[in-house]
């Protein structure tokens, strides 16, 4: 389903595996404070998934929780934060103690089905090995109507910049042209395109949707 090229299994394995050892590495270089610009550019991402109250939000590749203050701020029912990194999970319990954190690959979350109202994907889209699988997963677990943000708040360059010394692939974000035909099969109509110097949403939605 869909136009994903999906790696084999032990490729996926092998990829994880080399994600989490970097990212269990360098973990504190991703705590405040942030650079400049950057606080802002998350407001409008967390912004253009119109948490309401009580909602159910999941962070995928959370990180330390770059996140997460800004969507307390919708006063959401439960947070879920998923990585592939302990330690960065581990740092994010520590300042965040009431959310709930989960190491694991976003294609293998074992969160009921439609029990999410909120799914943030920040800064880790291209990291993300079994696209199709995570995506697949994702709409299993949104409710009808619910939003999936796809993001960055450096912008479609900054990983460019980051491929050539990376040890693992890293992906392109996708063009709106392309949204329709990646997203569609998965269940997602897309409801925001932004993609600007130094800032990129996606914003989709799981029909049945009526802007």
């Amino acid at each position: 389903m869909g136009l994903f090229k999906t790696p084999t299994q032990n490729e996926i394995e092998r990829i994880n595996r080399i994600q989490r050892d970097h990212f269990n590495r360098l973990y504190h270089l991703f705590d405040p404070p942030l650079p400049a610009g950057v606080p802002e550019r998350l407001e409008k991402i967390v912004t253009a998934a119109e948490i309401e109250t009580g909602d159910s939000v999941l962070d995928v590749g959370a990180g330390t929780g770059i996140l997460i203050p800004i969507i307390r701020q919708y006063e959401p029912g439960c947070i879920y934060a998923c990585d592939l990194s302990e330690a960065m999970l581990r740092r994010l319990k520590e300042n965040y103690s009431d959310v709930k954190t989960i190491q694991k690959d976003v294609r293998e979350l074992a969160l009921p089905d439609e029990s999410l109202d909120v799914v943030f994907i920040n800064a880790c889209y291209p990291n993300i090995a079994d696209k199709a699988g995570a995506l697949k997963n994702i709409s299993r677990m949104l409710k009808p109507a619910g939003r999936m943000i796809i993001s960055h708040p450096l912008g479609k360059a900054f990983i460019e910049s980051l491929r050539q010394g990376s040890p693992y692939p890293l992906d392109d974000f996708p063009l709106k042209s392309e949204t329709k035909k990646l997203l569609g099969p998965y269940g997602f109509a897309v409801k925001e395109f932004v993609d600007q110097a130094e800032l990129y949403i996606l914003s989709a939605v799981k029909r049945p949707y009526r802007p």
